[in-house]
């Protein structure tokens, strides 16, 4: 038995061929109501009026997340047009850098280039990183490049290279850019972590490190030139401050969640096919470095362990808590479990594997049968081709479950060939026809087949629907309902319905719902039709 290897040639390449195809079916999912729609038509804007430094949220000035994931899908808008297809091109850009990124620092702390590819296989399979290049909002940005900076920093500290320190300075410019003082937190905590382990201050805090401050400055500029343009100095105190403090004490902002272990339950669903054997590592590798009191060990790193702890206790004192602001930790933690996997299959610990492994087949096989449940009462074959390929994969992965193999190979492989499979039937069965549901993105579609007069369509004030905008390609005028004329069209929600006072007809009629909030009676078609909305596009005709 290979004690390098967990994965053989021919399988990393099939499922690097795997992950291509979940990641490129992803984008031809139409967009989701509300931060992907809204984030799509707000980088739309600044294509249609060529004005990248003024960012809006509908009619109004947008002073939250920065510039540069809207840039990026405004500038990719421009190249290829404006379609979901184009908005994401810039996510799977980013998660690609990511992926290649994990390989390359997996390299460096362990020199050994399998657990390099699959820590890097590790990361395409978390479950929160396969939503985030459909779903996109920030996060693809951020997590691309707090990984690529995290390689460069250790790169630099290991051989000095100039070129290192640079492109690190620079990768946390375009971190911070896309989400704030976040990426800071986790890019230093990060490396903090690996110093204080590896005893290697003096190869970080030398006057290299000037260069990378100086690239990192020159890096942010743009994005404080854009907040100073629209907002003043208030933009500047925002980016620089006021936007990371006030989500971590919820000012201005409802508190979501008082649960201090919300992250780590988070992390059950998010991390997923291999978050129960990171949180067995985690607390095996905590015991470790406790027992034996961090003393320097070779072959042994802290950065992930170390950055996934300081990062988690940090974000779960905040009293605004998302999942997906993990999504910029998930490299780290692909790191730290590719290597605990190696560390316990040199180790022959067979009975710890031997119940993961039986634990991950009633996830998978629960999961089976969850698809196939799916399929009858909801989505039944909406893509014959990507079905049989979906089909095919179970074929592959019940082969493997049923062979004889060592049990850790077995595990490594069944888990990332399930979670290929699964997210092959969710982007090309499930989401297509979840969004179908999506009654402001089916009334963009009847507008663009009728050609109707766009210019005469507007909503009321604070009723948004961003995928109607996104797909008609159009930032639809917000007015108050008092003021449209006859002759003026109104995309309106039920609820609102009532507020029109002047004589009108019903041109389009949709059902609605807020498909990200999915529900038991929403799946099920018995229950169903008392879960949906509705939502209509009116004429106003006296």
């Amino acid at each position: 038995m290979n004690q390098n290897q967990l994965l053989s040639s021919t399988q990393i390449l099939f499922l690097y061929i795997g992950f291509s195809i979940v990641y490129i079916s992803g984008l031809f999912i139409p967009l989701m109501e509300n931060d992907s729609a809204q984030h799509a038509s707000m980088a739309m804007r600044m294509t249609l009026n060529n004005d990248f430094f003024n960012i809006f949220k509908g009619d109004n000035p947008y002073l939250d997340k920065p510039h540069m994931h809207f840039w990026l899908s405004a500038i990719s808008m421009k190249i290829f047009g404006i379609s979901h297809i184009a908005y994401r091109i810039p996510a799977l850009l980013c998660l690609a850098l990511g992926a290649f990124s994990t390989k390359k620092l997996t390299d460096l702390l362990y020199e050994n280039q399998n657990i390099g590819y699959l820590a890097s296989l590790i990361f395409l399979s978390a479950q929160t990183i396969i939503l985030s290049v459909h779903d996109v909002r920030t996060d693809a940005v951020l997590t691309g490049f707090i990984i690529f900076s995290l390689w460069q920093f250790v790169k630099f500290i290991k051989t000095q290279n100039i070129l290192s320190v640079i492109l690190a300075g620079l990768g946390t410019a375009i971190a911070f850019s896309s989400k704030g003082l976040m990426a800071i937190v986790i890019i230093g905590f990060c490396v903090f972590a690996y110093l204080l382990y590896s005893r290697e201050w003096k190869r970080f805090f030398n006057f290299k490190i000037i260069i990378a401050t100086i690239s990192f400055v020159v890096g942010i500029l743009p994005i404080l030139y854009a907040y100073y343009n629209q907002f003043g100095e208030e933009g500047i105190r925002f980016i620089l401050l006021n936007q990371s403090v006030n989500r971590l004490t919820a000012t201005g902002f409802e508190e979501t969640s008082p649960d201090y272990l919300f992250f780590f339950h988070t992390l059950l669903w998010a991390f997923l096919p291999f978050s129960l054997v990171f949180y067995v590592g985690v607390f095996d590798k905590t015991a470790f470095f406790i027992k034996n009191r961090f003393k320097k060990i070779s072959g042994v790193e802290f950065l992930s362990l170390g950055g996934f702890w300081l990062v988690m206790l940090l974000f779960s004192a905040s009293k605004f808590k998302l999942p997906h602001y993990l999504n910029g930790l998930i490299a780290v933690l692909a790191i730290f479990t590719a290597a605990y996997l190696f560390d316990i299959f040199k180790r022959n610990v067979s009975k710890q594997a031997k119940v993961l492994y039986i634990i991950q087949l009633v996830v998978v096989f629960g999961a089976i049968a969850g698809v196939g449940l799916l399929t009858y009462f909801f989505t039944g074959i909406d893509n014959v081709f990507m079905y049989v390929v979906f089909v095919l994969l179970i074929g592959v992965l019940l082969v493997n479950i049923f062979r004889k193999e060592n049990i850790f190979k077995k595990y490594v492989f069944v888990s990332l060939v399930f979670a290929i499979g699964i997210n092959i039937y969710l982007n090309t069965q499930f989401y297509p026809v979840l969004t179908q549901y999506q009654g402001s993105y089916k009334i963009a579609q009847q507008v663009n087949n009728e050609r109707m007069l766009k210019d005469k369509i507007f909503m009321p004030e604070g009723a948004e629907s961003w995928a109607f905008d996104f797909y008609t390609k159009r930032n639809t005028p917000r007015v108050v309902i008092d003021e449209v004329k006859k002759g003026d069209y109104l995309l309106i929600y039920k609820e609102r319905l009532p507020e029109v006072k002047k004589k009108y007809k019903i041109i389009i009629e949709q059902n609605d719902y807020r498909i990200t909030r999915l529900s038991l009676k929403f799946l099920n078609p018995e229950t169903r039709t008392e879960q949906l909305d509705k939502i209509f596009l009116i004429e106003i005709v006296e």
